[in-house]
C-alpha cells in the first residue's frame, strides 16, 4: 500500500492516543467516592469529581478531534 494514500501518518496516530490517554485519566478521575444506602459519602461532590475531571475529559476529546482532522505533511520526493 503507498504511503500517500494513507489518511494518517504516526503523528496522527499518536496524538490520537495521547488523547484517548487523558480521556481515560479524566474518567478515572470522575469516579471515586461511594454512597451506599447505609453509608453517605459527601466526597462525591468534591470539586476533582465535578469541575476538573470534565474538563479533562473535554480537553482530551478536542486533542483527539484536532488529531482526527490534522492534515499529515507531504514530504518532498
Amino acid at each position: 500500500m503507498d504511503k500517500k494514500n494513507l489518511a494518517f501518518d504516526k503523528v496522527n496516530f499518536i496524538l490520537l492516543a495521547v488523547g484517548m490517554l487523558i480521556v481515560i485519566i479524566g474518567f478515572i478521575l470522575m469516579s471515586g467516592g461511594e454512597s451506599t444506602e447505609t453509608h453517605y459519602d459527601p466526597s462525591i461532590f468534591s470539586a476533582m469529581h465535578i469541575k476538573v475531571a470534565p474538563v479533562v475529559c473535554f480537553i482530551g476529546f478536542i486533542s483527539m478531534i484536532y488529531a482526527i482532522l490534522r492534515k499529515p505533511k507531504n514530504k518532498a520526493e
